[in-house]
């Protein structure tokens, strides 16, 4: 298409323009087009050869009476299964829930079984503690053989009181009683201190009158009964005027007790060495010399 003078002077483009022939050449084109593509849409006719052949994946599950046969037997399988599972739960639950009866008669027979074990074992105990103490005892004697033993009162004099109570054994244990002729209370204590000797024969029990050791007149009626103790030349204790402490009528156990308060004896649950009443023998002590009476009859 060309355009004239006034046209380009305008600045008109000549694809703004159409004619009438393209658009019936347009037309054309798009008929034929939309004929060409009904004819591609269209399915065409293909043979039974040109599809490709299926797979067999095996047999089909039975749904006639094999198949409910099946299904039932299967059915009841699981439900014998479940049923047993239940009865063994059933039957742990009963185990931990169960309670042990006992009757009155085990009750007893548990009972003197205990006591018969226990009477055994009090005999074993008993022999043991038996040999036990025989072999200790044993031990002491041949430990203490070479100690000295008193095992009586003995008088002390101005001559003697150096040799009896300062050249002693260290490891001796010295008790002193400073007395008066015609006072009661030293005479009873007299008498405590001889029994008392004759129990604790590792023990050195002394007296010496109080003009004999030179005391004042004054102590001699107010300080007396005393007892003074010794262990290695020195003093331990001082007693003075135990008439205040035991009166005028006292008991060989009243001053044992005394002394072991104060430590000076040993104890009863102590290990000590003591002479037999009977045989005379020095022997440890016994059970029942806990029991056995220590008093001395003054009368």
């Amino acid at each position: 298409m060309s355009l004239g003078l006034d046209d380009k002077l305008l600045g008109e483009k000549v694809h703004y323009y159409c004619s009438s022939s393209e658009e019936e050449d347009n037309d054309s084109d798009e008929e034929n087009g939309s004929d060409q593509e009904n004819e591609e849409s269209k399915p065409s006719a293909r043979s039974a050869a040109d599809y490709p052949e299926t797979e067999s994946f095996g047999p089909a599950t039975n749904t006639g009476p094999k198949g409910v046969i099946k299904d039932w037997r299967e059915y009841k399988r699981l439900e014998t299964e479940k049923r047993e599972e239940q009865e063994r739960e059933r039957l742990q639950l009963a185990k931990k829930l169960t309670l042990t009866c006992r009757s009155h008669l085990n009750d007893e027979q548990e009972k003197k079984e205990d006591e018969e074990f226990l009477a055994d074992l009090e005999g074993i105990e008993d022999e043991f503690f038996k040999e036990y103490r025989l072999k200790k005892l044993e031990e002491m004697r041949k430990a203490m053989a070479n100690l000295p033993k008193f095992g009586k009162l003995i008088t002390l004099t101005t001559d003697n009181f150096i040799e009896e109570v300062d050249n002693e054994k260290a490891n001796v244990t010295i008790i002193v009683h400073i007395y008066q002729e015609r006072v009661p209370a030293c005479e009873a204590m007299n008498g405590c201190l001889m029994c008392l000797a004759s129990e604790y024969p590792l023990v050195k029990f002394c007296k010496i009158s109080a003009s004999e050791a030179n005391m004042s007149f004054k102590f001699a009626q107010k300080g007396v009964p005393a007892l003074l103790v010794y262990k290695n030349k020195e003093l331990l204790g001082n007693f003075i005027n135990l008439r205040n402490v035991f009166g005028d009528d006292f008991y060989a156990n009243d001053v044992e007790n005394f002394l072991q308060e104060y430590g000076f004896l040993p104890t009863a649950d102590s290990v000590c060495i003591v002479r037999d009443k009977t045989s005379g023998e020095i022997r440890g002590t016994l059970p029942e010399d806990k029991d056995s009476e220590s008093d001395f009859d003054l009368d």
